[in-house]
């Protein structure tokens, strides 16, 4: 098994607490940041510019995604060109269509033609793929963000649609992979193995790293302490 400094994946890390981000931040396994408005919303931001420019104070060189939130593509493209202007480690995040189903293709052709660097999101079939990557181009670095773990949580495989996606962005040589969501741990060595250039990882992913190449037999031990333990504290008598 390959050790974390050995991966050839990078680990961005997914959240919206300042302190978590800083502290993820300083960790140099952590090569990049992301956040969007729900885990925004769920961390009480309530002044998005105010906070997002709190954050770029401190983060300036490594890459961070914030996220458009307007469901029409003019004013889309007013917030992603402002958010843009904030840092040249930001990307901006475009959702692949608005809530009508329309697609945002041609939005992320006009923001690439004004050099903006984007973070395509919420994506989830090979088709959308396939499109943002004849958007993206081959001139302005971008990140394709395929929401993997959704995908698992439909019952599906997502290894093989994530592999395709690696070559269908061969299309748009700048842009990169990010597997998103991810659900486990394991998900990192996956996306390392089939040639995902970036994962998203939350906090709670994260504190599990301590964990890799861990000696089975005594992770099972450990369990049966656990147990044991719960039990006593619980006094539970038959």
């Amino acid at each position: 098994m390959k050790k974390i400094e050995e991966l050839k994946v990078k680990i961005f890390a997914d959240g919206a607490d300042k302190a978590g981000m800083l502290e993820m931040y300083a960790k140099p396994f952590i090569k990049g940041l992301t956040t969007n408005p729900t885990l925004m919303n769920k961390a009480g931001i309530t002044d998005y510019r105010a906070f997002a420019k709190d954050i770029l104070s401190v983060i300036k060189d490594k890459p961070i995604s914030f996220e458009v939130f307007s469901d029409g593509f003019k004013e889309m493209e007013r917030q992603a060109l402002e958010i843009a202007s904030w840092g040249d480690n930001v990307y901006v995040k475009i959702p692949v269509t608005n809530t009508k189903r329309e697609t945002s293709y041609n939005l992320v052709k006009r923001l690439v033609s004004r050099k903006v660097k984007l973070n395509v999101t919420a994506v989830m079939t090979l088709a959308q793929v396939r499109e943002i990557a004849a958007a993206l181009g081959g001139d302005v670095p971008g990140y394709v963000s395929v929401f993997a773990g959704r995908i698992a949580d439909t019952g599906r495989d997502p290894l093989p649609l994530m592999a395709d996606a690696v070559k269908f962005l061969k299309a748009a040589p700048k842009a990169e992979l990010i597997w998103a969501s991810p659900r486990e741990l394991l998900n990192i060595f996956q996306a390392d193995a089939i040639g995902c250039q970036v994962i998203t990882v939350t906090h709670d992913i994260l504190k599990k790293l301590s964990l890799v190449g861990y000696d089975l037999g005594e992770y099972s031990l450990d369990t049966v302490k656990m147990f044991y333990k719960d039990a006593l504290a619980a006094k539970y008598k038959i």
